[in-house]
């Protein structure tokens, strides 16, 4: 699993170095530095890529009448680049993708257990407060899953 959070800068290539720990946990539990990223809620997400052979299975399924569904899938999965992490480290994040992150210099990537997040710091550090500020109301959530 994914935990933690690094601060790291993007070049101006749009490269960034996936932190070594994480690296780690790639190859140790995927057998392989191979990620897919894509956009959601103001971040990119990076799945190891059979963590998205999964959703992508799931997906699947589910009934494309529904507006809402094809309007997920669309967003979601159209979006969707496959990246190799090169002998550096790194992986190329394409211009789009970029864009609607609004990355650009300062990058903080998040473990999210089976996922990465890829956040502009700026954004980052927003949601953060957003979390902070309504605490006690994420924590009867919390409770109410059981954790």
């Amino acid at each position: 699993m994914f935990r933690g959070r690094f601060e790291h800068t993007i070049d101006s290539k749009g490269r960034v170095s996936i932190p070594s720990k994480f690296r780690e946990i790639l190859r140790e539990r995927y057998g392989e530095e191979r990620v897919v990223l894509t956009t959601f809620d103001g971040c990119l997400v990076m799945y190891p890529y059979k963590e998205w052979t999964i959703l992508e299975e799931r997906a699947s399924t589910l009934s494309m009448v529904k507006k809402e569904v094809k309007a997920f899938v669309r967003l979601f999965f159209s979006g969707a680049t496959e990246c190799t992490i090169d002998k550096l480290g790194r992986i190329l994040i394409p211009p789009a993708l970029r864009n609607y992150a609004a990355l650009e210099k300062d990058v903080v990537l998040a473990g999210m257990l089976k996922k990465i997040e890829i956040w502009s710091r700026d954004r980052w550090n927003e949601e953060i407060t957003r979390a902070q500020e309504n605490f006690d109301a994420l924590s009867d959530v919390i409770a109410d899953l059981g954790l």
